[in-house]
């Protein structure tokens, strides 16, 4: 798979071919942790440095900026929400991929390391497959690779996620540190 370039929403590095999206964003209704917010930094898949503007947008929205040495800033809007002890995000995907909502997982550790997760492809199959979920496979337009459409209502999607026995849906695909101040 060849890694999506683009940072988004929180810099979910998002695997070609490998992506997972749904019909409905995750609920607005709550604020991110206050440790979220702020400047970090990383290196990309190629070791060159990345860098993570996190700011409120207005009410519980959110506004991601990544930035690196060899790609202009892009900005990314996206909404959070606590279920259990998992951190979510939600963010709209663009239209040149399909559209719909991205729902990643995220962590801040002891303010000081951000740790983002995407879901994993191959366990959201098969949750398709044992009718755990519903949805379909769809082609993704720019990768001519295959991603999942989740169609099932976010309350159902929310109670298959936070299950404890589904713990390992989550694969980390970005950790970034504090910048200093």
């Amino acid at each position: 798979m060849n890694a999506w370039r683009v940072l988004l929403a929180l810099t979910f590095l998002l695997l070609g071919g490998c992506l997972v999206t749904f019909n409905e964003p995750i609920p607005a209704n709550e604020a991110a942790p206050k440790a979220l917010l702020g400047k970090w930094s990383s290196k990309d898949a190629w070791g060159e440095p990345l860098t993570l503007q996190i700011s409120r947008s207005g009410g519980n929205a959110y506004k991601a900026v990544a930035s690196g040495k060899h790609r202009k800033a892009e900005d990314y809007a996206f909404t959070v929400a606590r279920h259990g002890n998992r951190w979510y995000l939600s963010a709209g995907v663009p239209k040149r991929l399909g559209g719909n909502f991205l729902i990643g997982g995220f962590e801040v550790i002891d303010g000081k390391e951000l740790v983002v997760y995407n879901l994993d492809v191959e366990q959201i199959n098969q949750a398709l497959k044992n009718k755990e979920l519903s949805g379909r496979s769809i082609e993704v337009p720019e990768d001519n690779g295959s991603g999942v459409l989740i169609d099932s209502p976010s309350a159902r999607v929310l109670a298959y996620l936070d299950d404890p026995a589904n713990s390992d849906l989550f694969v980390e695909v970005a950790r970034f540190q504090r910048a200093g101040k």
